[in-house]
């Protein structure tokens, strides 16, 4: 199985399994900008290449103003860390849930991190019928049954759907604990308006986290970050692990987002190159499912003979690789989930989706 240790983006199995180079192939299972990283991004490493014997600032000094006056928050707001899944940890440990409720399907890591934060995690099941929608009923059906906390994926990984905002208004009313994982919320055009980060500034209890890394495409330096009302900024930096973030992702991280010319681009290139890829997608028979994000859920046809593994085991030996969605809570064997890519190797990925089905209606015709 290619997510063998839970996620996409995996070139050493992939290599194992497949007996292709790492480098040898066009990666659809995870999700990174295809236009980075920026080009900002080599200077800033050869800068701090030049400070790696010295220990990078424990506080992040220079990331959190830069992202405190993006977003319109004090830098006592903000906690930098080692990537989204460590925000999203710490921000589960620091509201200690004893029963929290995540969407299903929904990221893995919520699991993982409430489990490590001593709970039990209570699914909040999306229906494919209305396109994995959160409606205010499950969020205020979750808190009827016990649970203290909610997480919740804005947009939803692997749905790539947005939270309404009569769903978000509902969690605030019914959890005083809600952590918002905003990892791909940068990747839509009403970004300012959607997110919930200043009010997270502004209200205890309400955390959203947000990666530095898929956007950017800089997915090895491994960068995320908390914002969240002072008071709870500093329970998380007690819990957390001193110097968390090493001082060539710091680095890294303030200069890629003061290129503003490169979020532009991104910005004006994914909504119609999302919406040609979800077309070709949808003329081969997959049932495409709508996006805020920089990926697609897709679902097999019921008469296709195959599964989501299947179709994955057959591209990979190609050099295609796609994400199957069957590890996650609340989807089955028929669900992949592919990013958005470059429009070459979009046209690849179609291209291999093409001849495999074409393939499979010969061989079951015989």
């Amino acid at each position: 199985m290619l997510e063998r240790y839970g996620h996409g983006g995996d070139l050493e199995t992939a290599s194992s399994l497949y007996g292709r180079a790492p480098d040898d192939f066009v990666d659809f299972s995870s999700n990174m900008n295809p236009w980075g990283p920026p080009e900002g991004a080599r200077a800033a490493m050869l800068r701090a290449w030049e400070r790696v014997g010295a220990y990078p600032d424990p506080a992040a000094r220079a990331l959190r103003r830069a992202l405190a006056e993006r977003h319109g928050v004090p830098m006592e707001a903000i906690w930098v860390g080692n990537g989204a899944a460590e925000a999203i940890d710490l921000a589960l440990r620091a509201i200690a849930p004893k029963l929290a409720a995540a969407a299903a399907p929904g990221f893995a890591e919520y699991e993982t991190a409430v489990a490590h934060a001593g709970g039990r995690l209570l699914d909040l099941p999306l229906s494919p019928d209305d396109g994995f929608r959160v409606t205010p009923e499950a969020v205020r059906g979750a808190a009827a049954q016990g649970a203290d906390a909610i997480v919740l994926g804005h947009p939803n990984n692997p749905t790539g759907r947005t939270l309404d905002e009569d769903a978000a208004e509902a969690a605030l009313d019914a959890f005083r604990n809600v952590v918002v994982d905003e990892a791909f919320l940068d990747f839509s055009p009403d970004e300012e308006r959607r997110t919930l980060i200043r009010r997270a500034a502004e209200r205890p209890g309400l955390f959203v986290t947000r990666s530095m890394t898929k956007f950017y495409a800089i997915p090895g330096l491994r960068l995320g970050y908390v914002v969240a009302h002072p008071d709870e900024i500093r329970h998380i930096r007690g819990l957390a692990v001193p110097w968390s973030a090493n001082g060539i992702a710091l680095e890294v991280g303030a200069a890629v987002l003061a290129d503003r010319e490169f979020a532009a681009r991104t910005l004006a290139w994914l909504p119609p190159e999302r919406a040609w890829l979800a077309e070709r997608l949808a003329a081969l028979g997959l049932r495409v499912f709508p996006s805020a994000a920089n990926f697609l859920l897709v679902r097999l046809p019921e008469d296709a003979g195959t599964t989501a593994a299947d179709v994955q085991a057959a591209l990979g030996r190609d050099g295609v690789l796609v994400r199957s969605c069957a590890t996650f809570r609340g989807l089955d064997a028929s669900y992949m989930r592919v990013a958005v890519k470059r429009r070459e190797a979009n046209e690849r990925l179609l291209a291999a989706l093409a001849a495999y089905f074409a393939e499979r209606k010969e061989s079951m015709r015989g």
